[in-house]
């Protein structure tokens, strides 16, 4: 690996270059910003050592013009003691990684190995990429102009680690479109760590991210690391991110803009190299207005918007989606993977206006591989919503099939009337719980129980 050391006082420079070309790698100095600029515009230099504070152009700025023209360098920046808000800035700018001065030789070769590692792992990760793309394109056979559109915008965003936010209807893909950002991203090989923010209590939702020490509070017997520091290097997928109380909402923001986090009852800040993904089926500039949501985390999440539609507005998936999920469902049954549906049958599933999006289609699935008989998928297989076009969140119409047992028809109501309370507040479940007299985590749980079910 070839490595470039900036620095302007000499000896500094010339001590860090004897130790690195004794450890193998192949060295280059460089006394100011300029000088660097022109040695890695070359683009074969792997790593930079850089100060921060030189005449000139200082680190920051060299790190911003190495950037800016597209050089795939990393840098280790060197700061003085007590100068960390200034190490920060540089990891905003662009730096991967930052050491105290006066700097160890064992720490240099650590952070050295750690970057060519990852510059390794990029290397693989191009031609997975590549291969996960096309398998995705075996995987769901989106044929709409909507979702070629949004599959369109992920491979651009996808190389990147800007900030994404995905909106669309319950159910519609946003999760599984998060997914394929991290999977065609240079963070591929690290966690990918979905959260629901909705479901985690208000009490708890703070440690639950960010972690917290030891009798931070009580009950807190001992260290807890947090999802971000879980997600480090990957990619944390926050869904239902209008659900956020606004305590939180202020720190999420801090954590985009410095990339620390700190654990409850922590007084120090750690760094948290994680890329954020969020989600939502609510209309955030309407929350923003009614000042439920903060602007700034507003501006920060919606830089990169993708939408995904839903399923009733895209019907030339629907026949594609079904056959996929039959040839899936089958196979995870241990079935052979010849199941076929019968026409009629299909013209229904095309004809439903599907109000829980794929989620539904899942589930609807699934129920007809278990009822089908012979391997064919009959319309006697289907739900009665949608052999009678009823909508799933119509009360009245949720009656059940002959032979539910009195729980399975209570549970099917329960959730029709759940379905209608959320659709009458308009997406919002806070509301919608309120209103049914339901804690916001039991109203969750509901939901994923009716989920499990397939109901």
């Amino acid at each position: 690996m070839k490595v470039i050391v900036i620095d302007d006082e000499p000896a500094i420079r010339q001590i860090l270059a004897a130790t690195l070309a004794k450890a193998g790698y192949d060295v280059q100095q460089a006394q100011n910003g300029q000088e660097a600029f022109e040695s890695l515009s070359k683009g074969d230099i792997q790593v930079a050592i850089c100060d921060i504070r030189m005449p000139g152009i200082d680190g920051i700025e060299l790190v911003g013009r190495v950037r800016s023209a597209g050089i795939d360098t990393n840098f280790i920046m060197m700061t003085a003691f007590g100068s960390m808000d200034t190490a920060i800035e540089a990891i905003k700018a662009g730096a991967s990684d930052y050491m105290v001065k006066p700097v160890r030789k064992e720490e240099v070769l650590h952070r050295l190995r750690k970057i060519q590692d990852i510059r390794g792992l990029r290397a693989e990760n191009r031609v997975l990429r590549s291969l996960v793309h096309d398998m995705k394109k075996e995987a769901y056979p989106f044929i709409s102009p909507e979702m070629c559109a949004a599959d369109r915008l992920v491979s651009k965003v996808a190389p990147t680690d800007s900030t994404v936010l995905i909106t669309g209807e319950s159910g519609s893909g946003k999760g599984f479109i998060a997914r394929q950002i991290h999977a065609q991203s240079a963070r591929a090989h690290a966690p990918f760590v979905p959260v629901n923010c909705g479901a985690l209590p208000d009490n708890l939702i703070e440690s639950e991210l960010f972690g917290h020490v030891k009798g931070a509070f009580m009950g807190a017997n001992k260290l807890r690391k947090g999802i971000f520091l879980e997600a480090d290097t990957g990619t944390i997928f926050l869904d239902e991110i209008g659900e956020l109380p606004l305590s939180l909402q202020a720190k999420l923001l801090h954590v985009i803009e410095d990339k620390t986090i700190r654990a409850v009852g922590s007084e120090q800040a750690q760094r948290a190299d994680v890329r954020i993904v969020t989600a939502t089926n609510r209309d955030l500039s309407k929350m923003v207005a009614d000042g439920k949501f903060r602007e700034d985390l507003y501006f920060r999440l919606s830089g990169f918007l993708i939408h995904s539609p839903p399923l009733r507005n895209r019907q030339k998936d629907i026949l594609g989606l079904v056959r996929f999920l039959l040839k899936r469902g089958a196979t995870n049954m241990s079935e052979a993977t010849d199941v076929t549906i019968d026409p009629k049958a299909e013209e229904m599933l095309v004809a439903y206006e599907w109000p829980g999006n794929i989620r539904e289609m899942e589930n609807v699935i699934d129920r007809a591989l278990i009822l089908a008989d012979d391997g064919r998928i009959t319309c006697s297989d289907l739900p009665l919503q949608i052999t009678k076009g009823a909508t799933s969140c119509d009360p009245t119409l949720q009656t059940g099939n002959i032979g539910d047992s009195l729980r399975d028809q209570v549970r099917r109501y329960e959730n029709s009337v759940i379905c209608k309370a959320i659709a009458d507040a308009d997406g919002d479940r806070r509301v919608a719980a309120q209103k049914l007299g339901l804690g916001l985590s039991s109203l969750y749980r509901k939901l994923e129980e009716f989920e499990a079910l397939g109901i």
